[in-house]
């Protein structure tokens, strides 16, 4: 659904974008991080624990490297990204310890995220524009944007609930 068919948007659209626009603003809105600008927003081969996460910057996950989340099925992770969300080819988000994507929020107040070419992402992606995912990229994942969510040959699965 999208908010550029004929007018009147139909009514669940309406609900889906109010959802979004209240999850957006409460992952925004948390106070009082865990960790705040870690390792200068390059997530590469680091473990992170539940919490709250804060960047004043853009956040990357370079070309071939990784990024785990590791704790148990009932924790919780906020990562808060004033700038851009920006992983590269071949790259990977892996949750370890029974962590669970449904508990994995990346709130974005960049211009975008991008997710590179056959690389694997988790968690829900609360993007305050747009998300653009590269060629037979993948994602554990719900995929809410304010403008636009631009896929080419990808496979997106929803998260258990």
């Amino acid at each position: 659904y999208a908010f550029d068919y004929a007018p009147p948007p139909p009514p669940n659209v309406t609900t889906a974008m109010n959802d979004m626009s209240t999850a957006y603003t409460d992952a925004a809105g948390r106070l009082l991080p865990d960790f705040t600008e870690l390792a200068g927003g390059n997530l590469a081969g680091l473990t992170l624990t539940p919490g709250l996460y804060k960047w004043g910057t853009n956040v990357s996950l370079p070309v071939g490297t990784d990024v785990t989340l590791s704790g148990g099925p009932d924790d919780v992770w906020i990562m808060q990204i004033s700038g851009e969300l920006t992983t590269g080819a071949n790259t990977h988000v892996f949750l370890s310890g029974g962590a669970q994507a449904k508990n994995v929020f990346w709130q974005v107040a960049g211009t975008s995220v991008t997710l590179g070419a056959n690389a694997h992402f988790e968690g829900i992606v609360l993007a305050q524009v747009a998300i653009n995912f590269g060629n037979n990229a993948s994602a554990n994942s719900r995929l809410l944007a304010q403008a636009a969510v631009n896929l080419d040959q990808n496979l997106v699965s929803q998260p258990a609930p």
